[in-house]
C-alpha cells in the first residue's frame, strides 16, 4: 500500500470529484461542447489519472493502486454516464498502464506530460468510438469521428491540461 494516509484517502476523493466535474462541466456548457456537429468531452477524470502516475513517476515511486482506482472509476463512470458496463472499465486501468510505460521512457514535466496527456486522450476516444461502433450504438463515419468529436475533445482536454496541471500538481504535493 503506499505510504501517507492523506495521499491514500485525499487520491481518491479528488478522483471522484473529477468525475462528477466531469459531468458538470458537460452539463453546465452542454450548448458550447455539444454544438451539431461536434462535440467536446471533458476527461478530468483521466487528467487526474494521467497526473498521478505522472507525478508518482516524478517521485521514482510507483506505489499507489492507481489501476484499482481506475478500473473503479471506470465502473461508476459506466454506471452513471453511459449505462453501458464495461467500457470505461477497461478504458481506464489501459490509461494507467500506458502513462507507466510512457513515463518510464521519457522523464515526466509539463511538456512530456502534455504529450503523453494527448496521447491518452487519443486512445481513451478512439477506443471509445470503437466500442460503440462494435456494438453498432454509433454509425458515423471513422472522419466525422475525427474532424468533429476528436479534435475539439483534443482541443479542449489539452487546454484543461494546461490550465490545472500546476494546481493539481500543487494538490498531489500538498496529499503527501
Amino acid at each position: 500500500m503506499y505510504r501517507l494516509s492523506k495521499l491514500r484517502f485525499g487520491f481518491p476523493v479528488f478522483l471522484f470529484l473529477a468525475l462528477f466535474l466531469d459531468g458538470s462541466i458537460s452539463q453546465v456548457f452542454s450548448v458550447q461542447m455539444f454544438r451539431y456537429p461536434t462535440a467536446m468531452v471533458s476527461h478530468l477524470v483521466v487528467l487526474w489519472l494521467v497526473c498521478g502516475v505522472l507525478f508518482e513517476a516524478d517521485d521514482g515511486t510507483f506505489d499507489m493502486p492507481l489501476g484499482w482506482w481506475a478500473a473503479v472509476a471506470g465502473a461508476v463512470f459506466d454506471l452513471y454516464y453511459t449505462g453501458i458496463f464495461g467500457i470505461a472499465v477497461f478504458i481506464f486501468p489501459l490509461v494507467v498502464y500506458l502513462t507507466r510505460r510512457l513515463a518510464s521512457w521519457i522523464r515526466p514535466n509539463f511538456l512530456s506530460g502534455l504529450l503523453i496527456y494527448f496521447i491518452d486522450i487519443t486512445v481513451v476516444e478512439g477506443l471509445g468510438y470503437l466500442a460503440s461502433r462494435a456494438m453498432r450504438l454509433n454509425t458515423g463515419a471513422g472522419s466525422a469521428f475525427l474532424v468533429n468529436t476528436l479534435g475539439p475533445t483534443l482541443a479542449f482536454n489539452l487546454a484543461m491540461f494546461v490550465i490545472l496541471y500546476f494546481p493539481i500538481r500543487w494538490v498531489y504535493n500538498w496529499l503527501k
